[in-house]
């Protein structure tokens, strides 16, 4: 069967795997005691288990990087809806592909990763990141890069349906974080942090691709040093072969004239010629 030949509508149907189901489980249990205890995720438990990257990098708040993932914004039911869409659409499929103990560790791989970064690159910003889109993120460029030419068709604006290959979809999604990241980066952006979203992306391709790129340049490196040392021995082979010719026509000259009879050049060049060669042949 060509997995990669189906297509995948956003809608709902198709039953829910293990993990997905336990994340989308815990996200949404989460979500409920924000708003049961109006827990603001901006001041009080944003700053506990948000993602605040100078909390990370100057008081050592680990668990941050991995709390954060669960978190979202009390303001707006979109922001966990889309997430546990997105979710439910592309990680069922990668879970069934990859086992539900791999996809685990794959999610909060790609997810802590995303934190990571942008820890990295945001190391004394005090806003709390929340969400977990940068694992998202991650899901997504698993789901590309297991069926890259799975057709998905998605409703834009609601409205019109549109077809792409998930390979194109996925890299349009990467193409805005990008774009936006940048702009955010010099201030004139939102207040999405893309960079997690762009690390999530990153770091899960790594973890599928990354072992066959470092074969793959291991492999091309041995390959340039074979022909360097090919190319070695052929020229090593080819300047023994001249200097015995050399020595064959010296000798031949002294044969014919005597020792005495040949110039000083050419007994310079005998000599260098006869040490050169009884140097190779102990090296052989």
């Amino acid at each position: 069967m060509n997995f990669n030949n189906q297509r995948v509508r956003f809608g709902f149907g198709g039953g829910l795997t293990p993990a997905v189901k336990y994340i989308i489980i815990a996200n949404v249990a989460v979500y409920f005691v924000q708003m049961l205890f109006l827990l603001r995720t901006q001041t009080g438990i944003g700053s506990f288990l948000g993602l605040i990257p100078f909390d990370v990098t100057h008081h050592f708040k680990l668990w941050q990087l991995g709390t954060y993932l669960f978190l979202h914004s009390e303001t707006s039911i979109f922001h966990i809806f889309f997430n546990m869409f997105t979710l439910w659409i592309f990680g069922c499929e990668v879970e069934r592909w990859m086992g539900t103990k791999k996809f685990l560790q794959y999610y909060f791989l790609t997810g802590i990763g995303a934190g990571i970064i942008y820890t990295l690159i945001y190391w004394n910003s005090t806003n709390p990141v929340i969400g977990a889109s940068g694992a998202l993120y991650g899901v997504m460029v698993a789901f590309a890069v297991l069926f890259p030419d799975r057709i998905i068709t998605l409703l834009m604006f609601f409205i019109l349906p549109v077809s792409l290959k998930a390979k194109h979809l996925v890299a349009l999604f990467i193409g805005i974080s990008l774009f936006s990241g940048i702009i955010g980066f010099f201030g004139a952006g939102d207040r999405v942090a893309h960079i997690a979203h762009l690390g999530g992306a990153a770091v899960g391709f790594v973890a599928l691709r990354g072992q066959a790129l470092l074969e793959k340049i291991i492999r091309a490196w041995k390959e340039k040093q074979h022909e360097r040392l090919m190319q070695a021995h052929k020229l090593r082979h080819q300047t023994i072969r001249e200097k015995r010719e050399e020595v064959d026509r010296i000798l031949d000259r002294i044969n014919e004239v005597g020792y005495d009879k040949i110039t000083d050049e050419e007994k310079t060049n005998l000599k260098k010629a006869s040490e050169f060669l009884s140097r190779e042949d102990k090296i052989w």
